[in-house]
């Protein structure tokens, strides 16, 4: 997977791609990551990407001109990618579509605006997706297409260096990731169940899903009308039904 981030502060993008589980994905070379300074493009002596909205108002706009040209050199470098553009009116981000992402695509550009915006014809001549990471506005796309890139490269098979902590994540199958514990056992009078030090592999699976499932139905139950339980999914929750029950009738 090759991630291209087309940015007015490469450094940024740089410094991301220099650390952590990103590196080390790049040193395996299981994915890549480029930055692609846009002002470089500019053809003015002053390196201008910006310029005041026809029709008045606040701020500035980014221009198009630098922007396309940035967007060319990605994708000759990078044909098969896909022009991904940040911005509070995109498509909200989910683990879904990371998965989308992670596996249906060669490549990724991401477009990160600056400024007031960018010029309109960006969005309608030179962008394949518009994506937002949530209802909320910020200074430029970069640490937006930072949360992205993360999120998908985690995906890529021997980037984590296990192949099942992906499967264990949080909103995997639209359920909540099952409580986790390390050393020490006991902390401050709190101990780490009981079933976890068993070597019970068929106990912990179900101890795990219970807790996965707990979880979901107490922070986010929301996610089961996405995906209904399945019958074991259901015998779990009816079980922990009539505990709280009868812990209610005491």
């Amino acid at each position: 997977m090759d991630f291209t981030v087309l940015t007015l502060f490469p450094e940024l993008v740089d410094s991301f791609f220099k650390h952590g589980m990103i590196s080390r994905g790049i040193d395996k070379r299981l994915i890549t990551g480029h930055c692609i300074n846009i002002r470089d493009f500019s053809t003015d002596r002053h390196k201008t990407v910006d310029d005041r909205p026809y029709g008045g108002g606040s701020g500035m706009i980014m221009k198009l001109e630098p922007l396309q040209a940035a967007i060319y050199c990605a994708k000759k470098n990078a044909p098969d990618s896909k022009v991904v553009l940040m911005t509070p009116q995109g498509n909200t981000f989910s683990q879904e579509k990371a998965l989308e992402l992670a596996f249906g695509n060669k490549g990724l550009i991401f477009v990160c605006g600056r400024y007031e915006g960018i010029d309109e014809r960006v969005y309608t001549k030179l962008v394949d997706e518009e994506i937002s990471i949530g209802d909320y506005v910020m200074t430029g796309g970069e640490l937006a297409s930072m949360v992205i890139i993360d999120s998908i490269a985690r995906l890529i098979p021997g980037v984590l260096g296990s192949l099942e902590s992906p499967e264990s994540d949080s909103f995997t199958n639209d359920r909540l990731e099952y409580a986790q514990y390390t050393r020490p056992e006991e902390f401050e009078g709190e101990k780490v169940p009981d079933v976890l030090l068993s070597g019970n592999h068929e106990k912990i699976r179900l101890w795990r899903k219970r807790s996965s499932l707990e979880r979901t139905f107490l922070k986010r139950p929301d996610l089961f009308k996405k995906n209904r339980p399945d019958a074991e999914e259901k015998k779990i929750l009816n079980e922990w039904c009539r505990e709280l029950e009868s812990f209610a009738g005491e």
